[in-house]
């Protein structure tokens, strides 16, 4: 990867918030809900002080905060925040939420009991830089957890995206090597005491084109990104293509990564 400048980088994030900002993410993360759950059931206890970092509408806070921990959600763009602090408040709990990089958290050093991530801080453009911070936050024999896209719908579909696209790709690490297990294990291992690792699947249902277009292309980010951006005959391609990939896989990969920091 060739040396990307940091104003290179800050337009990179801009883009990114207002594509986030695209579509019904709510629809989407109620599809995405099951990793988090379990996800919380494994390394959640009450009492605990726990960090979501690229927290989405809140899915793995909200898990947490049912498990009587104390919870901070962060996301980068402000429309998620948004999105997170309507959502605690509708259901009825407790969540700070603020906006904050992947890359640059805003918190002291041993600040929480759990620092996680699930399908969020994939996206950040310097996966070194995430690892380096989830492990800084969290104590000494604190947790950092992920769940990572590893293969499926989702790559393929960002994969056709990306086809689409008019603009040339910053040479940056795919937000997809996070869903190889000696890639996450790489970047793990200047900070962590052990690293476990399982592999999930995650099926996506929808009955007909027309309740995809409902249920998932209408609400998905990335593809009304492009349909903002496209021509409408551009776009009618990319989501008949995309329907084609639907049709061929239905399923995701993912991996569950729960790693201990070192007690010192």
């Amino acid at each position: 990867m060739k040396n990307i400048s940091a104003s290179e980088i800050d337009r990179i994030k801009q883009g990114s918030r207002w594509l986030w900002s695209q579509g019904d993410y709510p629809a989407i993360a109620r599809l995405l809900e099951v990793p988090a759950l379990e996800l919380a059931r494994r390394t959640v206890s009450p009492g605990a002080n726990v960090l979501d970092v690229a927290a989405g509408d809140g899915n793995f806070a909200i898990a947490a905060a049912r498990r009587e921990a104390s919870v901070t959600a962060t996301d980068f763009s402000p429309r998620m925040v948004e999105l997170g602090r309507a959502r605690s408040e509708r259901e009825g709990v407790s969540i700070a939420w603020e906006e904050a990089d992947a890359e640059s958290l805003a918190f002291p050093t041993a600040a929480f009991d759990v620092c996680a991530s699930v399908f969020g801080a994939i996206f950040a453009p310097r996966p070194e830089l995430v690892a380096a911070e989830m492990f800084r936050v969290v104590r000494p024999g604190g947790t950092v957890a992920m769940v990572n896209y590893a293969g499926g719908y989702f790559q393929r579909l960002a994969e056709l995206i990306g086809r689409f696209s008019r603009t040339d790709a910053p040479s940056l690490p795919s937000p997809f090597l996070w869903g190889d297990e000696d890639e996450v294990r790489r970047r793990f291992a200047p900070y962590a005491s052990s690293v476990e690792i399982e592999r999930g699947t995650l099926r996506l249902a929808f009955a007909s084109l027309d309740d995809w277009r409902v249920g998932f292309a209408g609400a998905n980010p990335p593809l009304m990104a492009m349909k903002a951006m496209l021509p409408a005959g551009a776009y009618d391609g990319l989501e008949r293509d995309a329907w084609s990939l639907f049709e061929e896989t239905s399923t995701n990969d993912y991996l569950t990564v729960v790693a201990t920091s070192p007690r010192g």
